[in-house]
């Protein structure tokens, strides 16, 4: 099978980004695993079991992207969205469902620090 093995972008402020998320994906238990540095500056690498998530330094890529992460649960995607905007996301849509996309997406959306659209989703039934 094969599919995404992991992401990686620069940020504006890579102290603020890498704080902002270590504390919103925190309930999605997707945490620091690694950090180091190279010739393009610092860079951490989030994850479960493995990185598959990553931060660097370098400035923050042009135009906006959108990054989505699985949630167990619904209670996951609702802290989430709290985590997220505790750590100073903007609001861009609170947990909810989104019947567009199927009837059971039930799902959050944030602003990052760069402006990035970050959701997380859960696709079981209530």
């Amino acid at each position: 099978m094969s599919g995404l093995d992991h992401l990686g972008f620069s940020a504006r402020d890579y102290a603020v980004s890498r704080a902002f998320y270590a504390a919103a994906l925190a309930p999605l238990g997707v945490k620091p695993l690694m950090e180091f540095e190279d010739e393009g500056g610092k860079i951490t690498g989030f994850g479960g079991s493995h990185p598959f998530f990553w931060v660097g330094d370098g400035g923050a890529q042009g135009g906006r992207m959108h990054v989505c992460f699985a949630a167990a649960n619904r209670a996951e995607v609702e802290a989430f969205y709290a985590a997220a905007i505790a750590a100073g996301a903007k609001d861009n849509g609170p947990p909810g469902l989104r019947e567009r996309y199927h009837p059971n997406y039930y799902a959050a959306f944030v602003f990052d620090p760069d402006g990035h659209n970050v959701e997380a989703v859960c696709h079981a039934p209530g």
